[in-house]
């Protein structure tokens, strides 16, 4: 079920390599893909609603109307009617939870410094807008939502300058006569966030309109969110005209477990995120037995689960255990993989976290649940995957936030000042930036 690389041999060494390889090939996919994308944008920027509205029947709904590409404000009002009380209550106390943690990492003005007879500071600044892609396909993930609105509206986006792009759900095989919309929790939610732009459309399609506006669609300044590859790889398309957050694809975790480590509690994190469909799944021991406990217990659970074959497909084919030689060498692995989710499922995670450099949040000790990041706990659940982590941080505040130095010298340039910038200048050629130093000595 778990494909097991065993590092002590050249071919667990080689397998191990080939599957970083493939990871890494998501988030910079090329050929074929990208000449979609790229055609896609262009035809959204072309023909506007009538392009939306043709690849929105195409993949969804082939009775779909250009009228239904907004959602209007009367359904968002009446959404939260529809809604369950008890998870309306749930959904706000996440976005309280959310809200209160974002503002407890919001940077704080910072008191200016004087060098050189100049006072010299930092300001930050919220984007404008904001364009935030919210899944939908197999699963209504209302609370991706909650984890993209929240740090923009911390930061300081205006809700109303937010806009959402949502697909309208995949269609099954047997469910032409069932109702086919946008989830009433997800426009409940975006009401309760004060946000009144939601559109039925997602993907590349859905990236391209948030760029560059239509009819219907305003343009934004900054767009946010995961999904599919082709959303990802359109948001590397629109980069430049639109500031993006990063690559945010399939869900994918990594467990690191020792001996003390429960294993039904770390098999169960595995099959959540298996559950997505794709998701991946790494695990890493130093123990044969310790494994092997792991796998009995996936086998155990996975026969209560809804999505059997979907967790089945992602364990055998898009997952991994990989066996170590010692805890040590697990903290090495993990951070090739600079996975999405880090679990430490470990005596001391705390003193293994000095030692995972990478990753998109890091989950401490077998008793957290990597759901409660997905839902509840505070920081957003929107991050980097296929490596990406490296070089990469998930969505908070800082995500919509722009940084400005400020420089001012109150009470006029020092002459030795005038006469550094004016004499490297001229090295470089520059007379009138010396100029411009000089006219103020």
């Amino acid at each position: 079920m778990l494909p097991v690389f065993e590092l002590d041999t050249p071919q667990g060494q080689a397998a191990l390599n080939a599957c970083l390889d493939r990871l890494r090939a998501t988030a910079g996919a090329g050929g074929e893909v990208v000449s979609v994308v790229s055609n896609i944008i262009a035809d959204v920027r072309a023909d506007g609603d009538r392009a939306l509205v043709r690849y929105v029947c195409k993949f969804s709904d082939p009775g779909f109307t250009p009228d239904r590409l907004q959602v209007s404000q009367g359904e968002l009002a009446g959404a939260s009617k529809l809604v369950d009380a008890d998870l309306f209550q749930a959904i706000k106390t996440a976005i309280d939870q959310v809200r209160a943690y974002q503002q407890h990492v919001m940077p704080k003005p910072v008191d200016p410094i004087t060098i050189g007879g100049a006072e010299l500071g930092l300001r930050f600044t919220p984007v404008d807008s904001v364009g935030l892609s919210v899944p939908g396909g197999t699963a209504v993930l209302f609370s991706t939502l909650i984890m993209l609105a929240v740090p923009a509206i911390v930061a300081g986006v205006d809700p109303k300058r937010i806009s959402v792009a949502h697909p309208l759900p995949t269609r099954r095989e047997g469910d032409d006569d069932a109702p086919h919309d946008i989830s009433p929790i997800v426009l409940a939610t975006a009401h309760l966030l004060g946000i009144d732009k939601v559109y039925r459309v997602g993907g590349a399609e859905a990236v391209a309109a948030l760029a560059f506006g239509t009819d219907t669609v305003e343009p934004v300044d900054m767009i946010a969110g995961p999904g599919n590859v082709y959303g990802q790889l359109a948001k590397a398309q629109v980069n430049g005209a639109v500031g993006i957050d990063g690559f945010y694809g399939p869900s994918e975790i990594v467990t690191i477990a020792d001996d003390t480590a429960d294993p039904v509690r770390v098999a169960s994190d595995l099959i959540a995120q298996a559950e997505h469909d794709p998701g991946k799944c790494f695990l890493i021991v130093w123990s044969r037995e310790v494994l092997d406990k792991i796998v009995g217990k996936v086998k155990s659970q996975l026969g209560q689960r809804n999505r059997q074959d979907a967790i089945v497909r992602a364990l055998e084919n898009e997952s991994c255990a990989v066996l170590v030689k010692d805890i040590g060498e697990a903290a090495l692995v993990a951070n090739r993989f600079a996975a999405e989710h880090v679990n430490l499922a470990v005596a001391d995670p705390d003193a293994l976290l000095a030692k995972v450099r990478h990753g998109g949040e890091v989950f401490l000790g077998d008793a957290t649940p990597v759901a409660a990041g997905d839902y509840y706990a505070g920081p957003s659940h929107c991050l980097p995957t296929a490596t990406t982590a490296r070089f990469t941080s998930g969505v908070s505040v800082y995500t919509f936030l722009k940084r400005a130095g400020t420089v001012a010298y109150r009470d006029g340039m020092p002459k030795i000042a005038v006469d550094h910038i004016a004499r490297m200048a001229e090295a470089e050629g520059l007379d009138g930036h010396a100029h411009s130093a000089r006219a103020r000595g």
